[in-house]
């Protein structure tokens, strides 16, 4: 008894160091932080501009550079956690403008490698990089060393593309996809049985838990997605090394890119080099002797020292919807009475004289889409709005913005998603055979314990939930009908849940143009009625987490938000109705 008390005084005291050490190491962050963070950064009054993807990740919304990014308390003491900075798409297309005009910048130098962006925002930002090339004649240079399908493409914005000689040095373009899970067989295994109840045969959130592999459905759906996504990105692969289509998927089919020397064979980059040839280069495209006399300018520094806030009083709300559309006020992802609140705010600025909703969001809670939809029907009584679209505008995402005056996708963006489901598991089975436990309900009605997880539904519960999933299907056709002034029937045809890219919805009416958040914020500066941007301030709402909120949510003691694992447990056990897809699906 004795061994077993010290034991257990061993292990709180352990925890106890663990935690001092863990609040010592952050405050140290912390202060580091603060001090390096003071003041404007300092370029050099000439040099070359370094953008390597390995650092900086193309995000929403510019966050302050947070030391504790990625990091818990745990990888506080193992050191792990992502180091990237996450910049803004439109702070990032904004600064490569800016480059454009300084003379200070003599070239663009890319770094490819460990990418950490989706391929829609590589897209965005590589349209800017190949403006920046046309209207300033100064050249863009990429190197690499393994590039992957998406690192590929966006060094092929480069007029020279240069690859390691190293041995070792291994392209892997292959061609994109994504992996779809299911746990069916799982969850049988251990007794659950997870009741499903959906409006639209494509609507395949839910098929995870269901089933073991994927519906005819929604197979067909994924492949025309993936299909769609490498039209968009390998035709302008092949255009930009001055090959075509067809020549480009024989190469990858045939698994013909292996080695670096391949690469140049097939036209794919220029030059092998090795260290001390990739410095020559880069030394002699900045005219100057040595490689160790290049002024290198950070990406992130270059944004923050550029991109001062504008003198403007007229102003273009950029409202960012990024994220899951949840019930409640909290402070992550799309909250329904939170963003709510921040619309009704900006209608009420009459400095604000048009809005662009960007929305990155695979859709969620029907409850908390319906309250932003209305402050959104609210605000377009007002001021012009315009829709741009990023990664995902799925289900809920396009539920809120299918009614915007205009909509711009990414061709690559994952949209749709017309469709509803509610999902309850029935543990019964896994109480009683694996876990031993009897359990009896004691009720005042006969359906009071439907939603206990503790039986299966009877016909008439689960008629129960068919009616309301049907009367919310119904409404959100009805939404998309008259936001899109399509026929109902035309709606329910393309809907059913089913998901399309941006490129393919074009075609069929959801979204109006392909173009990126710059197109969209021009085309509202526009219907405010002065397209000079020059003249406006484009402000960002809601205001992205400081750097002591990120330090704070990163460390524990301020996020108050659930982290991935409990969210989907949530989702799972949870009697609500959702408009959303699946948010595994993502090509980088």
């Amino acid at each position: 008894m004795k061994d077993f008390v010290k034991m257990v005084l061993a292990v709180i005291c352990g925890f106890f160091i663990i935690g001092i050490l863990c609040f010592i190491l952050s405050m140290g962050f912390l202060g580091a932080a603060i001090a390096s963070g003071s003041g404007t950064p300092s370029l050099p009054k000439s040099g070359v501009l370094k953008i390597d993807l390995s650092k900086v990740a193309f995000g929403e919304q510019t966050l302050e550079d947070n030391p504790l990014s990625g990091m818990d308390a745990s990888s506080l003491m193992s050191g792990g956690g992502s180091t990237a900075q996450t910049i803004g798409i439109w702070d990032a297309v904004q600064a490569i403008h800016a480059a454009a005009e300084d003379p200070a910048v003599k070239y663009i130098y890319l770094r490819t490698d460990d990418n950490v962006s989706s391929v829609t925002a590589l897209g965005e930002v590589r349209e800017a990089l190949s403006k920046f090339r046309t209207d300033s004649g100064k050249p863009v240079v990429a190197y690499m060393e393994n590039p992957g399908t998406g690192e590929y493409y966006f060094a092929t914005v480069a007029d020279k593309i240069y690859m390691s000689s190293y041995l070792g040095a291994s392209p892997r373009i292959t061609g994109v996809g994504s992996q779809m899970m299911f746990l069916g067989d799982l969850l049988n295994r251990f007794g659950v049985n997870v009741q499903l109840i959906r409006h639209g045969k494509y609507k395949s959130a839910g098929e995870m838990y269901t089933r073991a592999t994927s519906s005819p459905e929604n197979r067909e759906q994924n492949q025309r997605m993936i299909d769609s996504i490498w039209e968009t990105i390998g035709t302008q692969i092949a255009e930009a090394r001055g090959i075509s289509l067809e020549e480009l998927d024989r190469m990858i089919e045939g698994l013909e890119i292996n080695f670096p020397q391949d690469l140049i064979d097939r036209k794919l980059a220029d030059e092998l080099l090795d260290r001390e040839g990739l410095e020559n280069k880069l030394a002699t495209l900045a005219v100057v002797d040595k490689f160790e006399d290049i002024k290198w300018i950070s990406f992130a520094d270059y944004v923050e020292a550029k991109l001062v806030p504008s003198k403007a009083k007229q102003k273009i709300a950029v409202i960012y919807a990024d994220g899951e559309i949840i019930d409640g006020s909290a402070k992550s992802n799309v909250a329904g009475d939170r963003f709510a609140s921040v619309i009704s705010k900006v209608r009420a600025d009459s400095t604000v004289k048009a809005v662009v909703l960007r929305v990155n969001s695979p859709g969620g809670s029907v409850f908390a889409s319906e309250k932003i939809k209305a402050e959104l029907d609210l605000l377009k009584a007002d001021k012009p709005i315009v829709a741009s679209y990023g990664d995902y505008a799925a289900s809920g995402g396009y539920w809120i913005s299918n009614n915007c005056e205009k909509i711009y996708s990414d061709a690559t963006t994952l949209t749709g998603s017309i469709g509803v489901f509610g999902m309850i598991p029935d543990l019964s089975k896994t109480i009683k055979d694996f876990a031993h436990v009897g359990v009896e309900s004691v009720t005042s009605h006969k359906h009071g314990d439907m939603y206990s997880l503790m039986r299966p539904f009877d016909s008439d519960e689960y008629n129960y939930m068919l009616a309301s999933i049907e009367t919310i299907y119904d409404r959100f056709t009805t939404t998309v009908s008259e936001g899109r002034g399509i026929p109902k029937e035309t709606v329910d045809a393309i809907g059913q849940g089913r998901v399309w890219t941006g490129a393919d919805a074009l075609q069929i009416n959801l979204v109006d143009e392909i173009g990126t958040l710059e197109d969209a914020i021009r085309y509202a500066a526009v219907a405010a009625g002065d397209p000079d941007l020059a003249q406006w301030n484009v402000k960002g709402y809601p205001a992205p987490p400081s750097m002591m909120e990120q330090l704070f949510d990163a460390i524990g003691k301020n996020s108050g938000n659930d982290n991935a694992l409990v969210a989907a447990f949530k989702r799972f056990t949870s009697p609500q109705i959702l408009a959303r897809m699946d948010n595994d699906i993502r090509i980088k």
